[in-house]
């Protein structure tokens, strides 16, 4: 005889759920982020400690003159001052102490983000600070003694002045980061909207004048590793240089159709040439050629029986080169075009505001070579 089927309901689970893996309802997760926007700020409180209290004052102590220290320091005392007595302890209290009865931080950037004006003050005359930074280094051995003291000491995390001095540029967009978090998370009917909203309105504003000032230092520390790899080639570290695109390519050989391989550096007004090298030094490539992007033509498909090739002529050389695929070839032709017919729209006045605005930057960089 069959046996009759017989349903056995579902076990019924009776353990408590896992905490770890309990999903974080949204209130944990703006809680999480007040206290990520805390933890910060006592570390970055830190930071401007040991740039006002411990660089500032030591170099003073050690006689490098008072317009020396503000053009370096700039305003960084009102900058430590502002987060030292004013927003760490309205975060601390808020979030370590009034969280369950009033949990919401946009009041308080709102209050206080107008004070954050100030540093517009500092990101301006941070060029003009790294500047002064490799100059009193190399004019002043009690400067420079005074500096690598203070950066060996455990306080500095083995990172130099020049980063430290970094840090008040990098954190006003930081806020804005976790700003733009919170309102995402944060209910469209909730108390705290308004303020966080304003609060971000604000510190937008501040931060892309840091933004902005953070790109221009990004693209000299990427010419400053070109200089480097190349074993400190003349005029590399120059505002006016942009690098464009950088890669290994084949040079199709003039006697025998041999390809062999080079490496190419494509700055807004030039191309490297380049040979590998035995690394020394941390050199990599040699540059064999320097022409000139002014008056230069490229040409496609030179060698028919080659796929990817194509031809730069130029003043000083023409090469016939051979790209790995058919979108290399490409890549490296549009970002020619690309840059001549950007170049064809800049009138004299954009290049020379160019320069100006970019020149502050050639002595900020190597500087960075000192430790």
């Amino acid at each position: 005889m069959r046996r009759p089927h017989i349903h056995h309901p579902a076990a019924i689970n009776t353990r408590a759920p896992d905490p770890q893996f309990t999903p974080c309802s949204e209130t944990q997760k703006l809680l999480n982020i007040a206290k990520e926007l805390l933890q910060t700020e006592e570390a970055y409180v830190k930071r401007l400690n040991l740039l006002d209290q411990v660089f500032c004052t030591k170099l003073t102590e050690a006689g490098i003159p008072q317009e020396v220290i503000t053009g370096i320091f700039s305003n960084i005392s009102s900058i430590y001052c502002f987060h030292d007595k004013f927003l760490l302890p309205e975060l601390q209290t808020r979030i370590t102490g009034e969280w369950d009865s009033n949990p919401r931080i946009g009041d308080i950037l709102q209050k206080l983000a107008p004070f954050m004006k100030m540093y517009g003050e500092y990101v301006k005359n941070f060029d003009r600070a790294m500047d002064l930074v490799n100059t009193w280094t190399q004019r002043s051995s009690q400067f420079k003694s005074v500096v690598q003291n203070i950066q060996k000491q455990d306080v500095c995390g083995n990172l130099t002045l020049q980063h430290h001095m970094l840090e008040p540029v990098q954190r006003i967009p930081r806020y804005e980061l976790l700003l733009k978090d919170y309102l995402k998370k944060l209910p469209d009917d909730a108390l705290d909207r308004k303020d966080a909203e304003k609060a971000l309105e604000l510190i937008s504003t501040a931060a892309n004048h840091s933004n902005a000032a953070i790109r221009k230092m990004e693209k000299m520390h990427k010419l400053l590793e070109v200089y480097e790899r190349l074993g400190g080639e003349e005029d590399i570290v120059n505002p006016a240089n942009e690098l464009i695109k950088e890669g290994h390519i084949k040079k199709m050989s003039a006697k025998n159709g041999t390809a062999q391989d080079r490496y190419l550096y494509l700055f807004n007004n030039m191309v490297l040439y380049c040979v590998p090298k035995l690394r020394l030094m941390g050199q990599k490539f040699s540059v064999r050629e320097r022409i000139d992007i002014a008056g230069m033509e490229v040409q496609e498909n030179v060698k028919q029986n080659l796929p990817h090739t194509f031809a730069i002529i130029g003043k000083q050389r023409s090469l016939e080169l051979q790209a790995r695929t058919a979108e290399e070839k490409e890549d490296w032709i549009q970002a020619r075009i690309t840059h001549m017919h950007a170049c064809s729209r800049c009138t004299p006045t954009h290049i020379c505001t160019h320069r100006l605005l970019s020149l502050v930057h050639t002595c900020s960089i190597l500087c960075l070579r000192l430790w």
